[in-house]
């Protein structure tokens, strides 16, 4: 299937539908008309599950435009329950994001290049070394800085220096001192130089540093806290230190801050000089800002009288080599290599090629055009920016215009601006309406909550009310009875169950919990507060009755019923499969509730698929989601309705050979009993104890590695229980084969290939069989093995399978590669083997 593979799961463009299998289109057609979606409108990207009939239409509205483009929308489509599961992503702070998109179009597609030069400058970055993270937008940005970096358009930027620009003309007098030394960052982690080299193995500690033009000296503190040799000068922060030689000498971002041409090639030269063996020599890149500022020599003036000198990629290679007469190597965007010593040049190459990671490939950049003329409005509000943002907060804080006396810096805006309503109005008509219409939405739910649950307490007369909530009141609902009254009309809408029911609905749209469809809703209860009032409302009436919600981690919305129920459990936000202490039911209507403590008389259940009552905000959300993904992907369970009983689970987990370790699903390490269940028809002891060998010279033949009983596992499960499901019982003449049985077993056999061996090791700690995996040979009495061999060629995801004569074992492996080689071992007159694979 063409795409990209995630577990279980194929990710393609909708442009790609065409080119996939007939029954796969006509699945994907019968999901659009269920949901009633048209491909490039509605939808542009199909998560497609070959192993159910349930798949999702993702829309992401700037698929091509977006170097990592954020889902706007999802519709989950169940084909076998004919039901539909919309999810929103508009007001999330944090959606899920897409990488790699060449894997997900044609060899033919606009762009293709470029999302290919991306995606290889991403990986030189390191930036997929842990997929489970880089998901969603917040981890994946705070990733890039981290690395060092900033993303403008398809371009990686170096983050080098402090940059304050704008367009706002300055005046430079020739006697004018441009302050360089202000372009120092102040940093929490290894500048991108600084990493690059800790990505190909130079900060091991084995080599000296000096960092030539330190700045604060960051670098150099970071470094010797992982006691790295390292020494540092700079003409401003550090200008009494000695310039000194050292094995790798760092040249950060310091030649794009030089504005005389001279001293750059002085900087660079002498950088060169002191270093033994590498020079890392990095500077600022074209991007859209590069033309802020006042044009001077060959570079612009930005607003803190700094200089910036912007270099393509290319020109900066040519920069370094001309000037040093020697070549350069690029190890990400605006960062070079400069080898002083050719062994370590060639270590460093050879390194390269090991790790199967390409020589950056970065289009070569054309100059952009002069950054637009800024309107009058525009330098305005960049001139006053410091004042009118923190207006802008506080507007969309109270949903409303602000009053003077609600106004930070009244006497700075009335000045600029003359008066503060003048102020105000300039920043609603520069600013997003839409976002101050939800600002607005948002205070008036707060507002009704409130007001509804007063009316179960003695009101408060209107005088006593603070003076903000006042002022609330008259913007949003004119007067104090009518505030009330509003209230009043929500608060009795709790006992309808189809308003209930469009209030959940609604909610589970937005990423707020998970639906049980006509049942109820369960979500967490941080995300309470962006409910409907009318759900607000609902909880806060439960809440008057029982108490503080804080405690508890999950609410269950009974639509139909007018109840609620409160689940407290054992660590919820650092569990992948937290237990349940306590229950609380709360029946709105009769006004009662009843607690079930869990322990010695209720067994604690597990809260199994944790991601589907959180959302992407929450802690550990990218971590949990992936859990849950490995858990449906492995097929134990049915974890519909409450899922197994928690003995079960443990149960049929360790048998299946899969631990919980955080939030990671991991291959058992432990070594189970040789009379356990191997599959569902073998023990372990069958597939050891098997050999004619090791039953004439009794060696006990165990595996010394807990990986080998989880290949035995899988080859039992994947290849051996379907054959004898189809066939019957299979007769083993071969298993398993340890290092001290391999030993005695000298004809026709080839350990460092035939996966007898599994994950075991020789004396020299070394695999004995590289290809990993397990193998048997068996046979199936009284059926002709080339009907078997046959059989599994067809159906089965073997890795080599050998066939050795009708009325003979065959051989067979399953492991990591799963190649489906299939190969006749054909016996001449001879008694010589000759190999010949089947086509």
């Amino acid at each position: 299937m063409l795409g990209k593979k995630v577990l279980n799961n194929v990710y393609w463009h909708c442009s790609l539908t065409e080119s996939q299998k007939s029954e796969v289109q006509q699945t994907i057609k019968a999901a659009e008309a269920l949901a009633n979606l048209q491909p490039s409108h509605d939808y542009n990207v199909v998560k497609y599950d070959g192993k159910s009939n349930v798949l999702s239409l993702l829309w992401y509205p700037n698929f091509f435009e977006d170097p990592f483009p954020a889902l706007e929308k999802s519709y989950r489509i169940d084909l076998t329950a004919q039901r539909v599961e919309k999810r929103s992503y508009q007001a999330s702070f944090n959606p899920p994001i897409l990488h790699r998109k060449e894997l997900l179009v044609g060899k033919d597609a606009p762009n293709i290049e470029q999302f290919r030069q991306l995606t290889e400058t991403a990986e030189q970055l390191g930036l997929f070394e842990n997929p489970i993270q880089i998901g969603f937008k917040q981890a994946w940005e705070a990733l890039i800085a981290e690395k060092g970096f900033q993303l403008i358009d398809y371009q990686f930027v170096p983050i080098g220096n402090d940059e304050t620009t704008d367009n706002v003309r300055l005046e430079l007098s020739e006697s004018a001192s441009i302050s360089r030394h202000l372009t120092a960052l102040s940093r929490s982690n290894l500048s991108a130089p600084m990493q690059c080299l800790a990505r190909h193995g130079f900060l091991d500690g084995s080599l000296s540093v000096f960092d030539y033009g330190c700045g604060k000296g960051d670098d150099i503190r970071n470094l010797s806290a992982n006691d790295i040799t390292v020494s540092g000068w700079d003409p401003h922060y550090a200008p009494d230190q000695p310039k000194q030689a050292a094995d790798i000498v760092n040249l950060g971002f310091v030649i794009n801050v030089i504005e005389n041409y001279q001293e750059r090639l002085e900087a660079l030269i002498g950088a060169y000089d002191l270093a033994n063996q590498v020079l890392v020599v990095s500077a600022m890149l074209f991007n859209q800002n590069a033309f802020k500022g006042q044009a001077f020599n060959d570079g612009v003036i930005t607003q803190r009288n700094t200089f910036q000198k912007y270099f393509t990629q290319s020109e900066l290679k040519d920069f370094i080599s001309e000037t040093l007469e020697t070549d350069t190597i690029p190890v990400a965007p605006g960062i070079f290599f400069v080898f002083k010593n050719q062994d370590a040049e060639q270590r460093f190459l050879l390194g390269r090629q090991r790790s199967q990671r390409n020589v950056l490939r970065l289009s070569r950049r054309p100059v952009s055009p002069a950054e637009p003329k800024l309107s009058r409005n525009e330098k305005k509000y960049l001139a006053y920016k410091h004042l009118l943002d923190p207006l802008w907060q506080k507007i969309l804080e109270l949903g409303r215009l602000p009053d003077k006396s609600e106004v930070d810096s009244l006497v700075e805006l009335t000045e600029a601006f003359g008066t503060v309503n003048k102020a105000i109005r300039f920043t609603l008509d520069n600013n997003d309406e839409a976002l101050f219409e939800q600002a607005q939405q948002s205070k008036i739910e707060d507002l009704i909550t409130y007001f509804a649950l007063q009316a179960f307490s003695k009101r408060k007369p209107y005088k006593h009310l603070e003076a903000g909530l006042q002022k609330d009141i008259k913007a949003f609902f004119g007067d104090y009875p009518n505030a009330i009254e509003t209230a009043k009309s929500i608060l009795f809408k709790i006992s309808n169950a189809e308003l209930i029911a469009a209030a959940c609905q609604h909610s589970t749209e937005q990423g707020l919990g998970y639906l049980d469809e006509g049942e109820a809703l369960h979500l967490h209860t941080s995300m309470v507060q962006e409910l409907p009032a009318l759900l607000r409302i609902y909880i806060g009436c439960a809440t008057i009755l029982y108490g503080d919600i804080e405690q508890t981690d999950l609410i269950k919305i009974h639509i139909q019923s007018g109840k609620l129920s409160l689940m407290r459990y054992d660590d919820f936000e650092d569990q992948p499969i937290p237990r349940l202490l306590e229950r609380v039911k709360i029946n709105l209507r009769e006004q009662t509730f009843d607690l079930y403590e869990y322990g010695e008389e209720f067994e604690p259940t597990y809260l199994y698929v944790k991601s589907r009552f959180i959302n992407e905000e929450f802690p550990h959300y990218a971590e949990q989601l992936n859990f849950d993904e490995q858990l449906l992907a492995l097929n134990l369970f049915d974890l519909s309705g409450y899922g197994p009983k928690p003995e079960e689970f443990r149960q049929t987990l360790a048998r299946a050979r899969w631990e919980i370790d955080g939030f990671e699903l991991i291959r058992s390490r432990s070594t189970p009993d040789l009379d356990e269940p191997c599959g569902n028809y073998l023990t372990y002891r069958q597939l050891i104890e098997c050999g004619e060998t090791q039953q004439a010279t009794g060696i006990p033949n165990l595996p010394k590695q807990a990986d080998s009983y989880n290949a035995l596992y899988d080859l039992a499960i994947n290849i051996l229980d379907p054959v004898i499901d189809y066939f019957g019982m299979i007769r083993l003449s071969y298993g398993f084969c340890s290092h001290e049985l391999g030993k005695h077993i000298k004809k026709r056999v080839a350990p460092k290939l035939d996966q007898h061996a599994a994950y075991e090791l020789n004396s020299k700690k070394n695999l004995i069989c590289p290809r990993l995996g397990a193998a048997v040979d068996f046979i199936v009495d009284d059926e002709n093995m080339r009907e078997v061999a046959d059989w599994i060629a067809e159906n089965m995801p073997y890795d080599r399978l050998y066939f050795y004569g009708e009325d003979r074992p065959i051989h067979v492996s399953y492991g990591p590669d799963n190649k489906k080689e299939y190969v006749d071992m054909l016996l001449t007159k001879t008694g010589i083997i000759i190999p010949k694979i089947k086509k």
